[in-house]
């Protein structure tokens, strides 16, 4: 039954977006599936954004989106946001590939070491995939070891996910995979090969795995475990680092070695920034006992630059940061009651949600492995038809030019779209 049901979507889909279908058919002919991000592949195919500003999205075909994904917490202060745009229009005027020095990245730099306790120095980088490939090689660098122990559901980056059963296009790394909010499993990894593993590698709430929030005492297990093994404990804070001002760490009082930020930061342009503590990251100077040289042509590119400053000087403030939380917190309050009448959950850690079709408590990616996500899919084409946008896997992500007034058109429309769901049944 939901397999017809779901053919029914696709075709009313594909009826009211003819410009999209043939923008997606030509695409096909240069990209495989049509599209450059796996992510954003989805049946019967992806819309064409003509424009974007707030929290709305135009298609091409004239639809017009409440965006309740923020192009995967990237759009943290929504589309072409003015402090952003006014920070880069100089930079098209006055040119931007210079190779050399960008004049606002050492501001940007003392920036994010106040922000953030546990950097001493900083390395920017293209994107969070890079700085986390950065991260990983100065903490195996430092510590002559060869193995790192990840979480099953992680997600690191384009070349660094780490999910069991599922083939990905890593980078050849030796990785340990342990379970999520699992110490033990950590504790006999270490047992086994406390001599090999270098670092761990962990998102303080697992994103792309099902939107886990950590275990109250995971983290800090984690930090006490690294200490006694001499590990480096790497914070992957791309997403996260939107919890408070200085990011997810702050918020639990956990200090790793090195931490990763990367997306929302750069305001909508590439970005990534890898900083730690200070004997980890001169390993990137010149002259000293151990250097190693780290390139990138856009590591300091003038919009990223430009952008970043913006937004760590003007739009990501304690006020709004808090604010968002708070909002994200009672957001997922108001969607797991609506979500659980119907056989859902909502899992997530303030402006971060997920949507799963099942109300068996979630603490590892492994309690999500078995469930079906057709459910998911029939309520992802639901709430387009209603005019909201999430992603296709159940993912919500909030942001600043949202309000509460937006969030009951969200609530409402989720509502609507469940009573379908359910009405299909499995």
């Amino acid at each position: 039954m939901i397999n017809k049901v779901l053919e029914d979507s696709y075709r009313r889909y594909a009826a009211k977006r003819p410009l999209s279908a043939e923008q997606h058919a030509r695409a096909r002919t240069f990209l495989p599936s049509g599209t450059t991000r796996s992510v954003l592949d989805f049946d019967p195919f992806p819309f064409t954004v003509a424009s974007a500003a707030g929290c709305r999205l135009t298609d091409i075909d004239g639809h017009v989106y409440l965006d309740y994904l923020g192009d995967y917490s990237v759009g943290l202060a929504g589309h072409n946001p003015e402090a952003v745009r006014e920070a880069v229009t100089p930079v098209l005027e006055n040119g931007w590939s210079f190779g050399t020095v960008a004049a606002e990245e050492a501001e940007v730099a003392r920036m994010l070491c106040e922000r953030f306790a546990s950097m001493d120095l900083v390395r920017f980088t293209s994107s969070g995939t890079e700085a986390n490939l950065v991260a990983l090689s100065l903490a195996l660098k430092s510590t002559d070891r060869n193995k790192v122990l990840v979480f099953d559901g992680g997600y690191h980056g384009g070349f660094l996910s780490f999910s069991r059963g599922r083939p990905s296009l890593n980078v050849p790394l030796d990785a340990v995979i342990c379970d999520y909010n699992d110490l033990e499993s950590v504790r006999q990894a270490f047992d086994q090969w406390s001599e090999q593993i270098g670092c761990v590698l962990v998102e303080p709430m697992l994103g792309s795995g099902g939107r886990i929030q950590a275990a109250p005492d995971f983290l800090k297990g984690l930090r006490t475990l690294c200490n006694e093994n001499g590990s480096v404990l790497v914070f992957d804070e791309v997403q996260t680092s939107r919890m408070s001002y200085g990011g997810a760490q702050a918020l639990l009082g956990v200090r790793p070695d090195l931490t990763t930020l990367g997306k929302y930061i750069g305001g909508g342009f590439g970005f990534g920034v890898v900083g730690g503590a200070e004997t980890l990251m001169l390993q990137l100077a010149r002259g000293g006992e151990r250097s190693y040289d780290h390139s990138g042509t856009f590591n300091n590119n003038r919009f990223s630059m430009a952008a970043s400053l913006a937004m760590l000087r003007d739009v990501l403030t304690p006020t709004s940061l808090d604010g968002l939380f708070a909002r994200g917190e009672n957001l997922r309050k108001h969607a797991d009651v609506l979500l659980r009448r119907h056989g859902f959950q909502a899992t997530g850690w303030g402006s971060l949600i997920g949507i799963h079709p099942t109300d068996v408590a979630v603490s590892r990616a492994l309690d999500l492995a078995g469930a079906d996500r057709r459910p998911v899919e029939l309520l992802f084409h639901e709430l387009l038809e209603r005019g909201i946008y999430i992603g296709k896997s159940g993912f919500v992500t909030l942001s600043l030019p949202q309000t509460p007034q937006t969030d009951d058109l969200f609530l409402s429309a989720l509502e609507s779209s469940l009573q379908v769901v359910s009405a299909v049944g499995r």
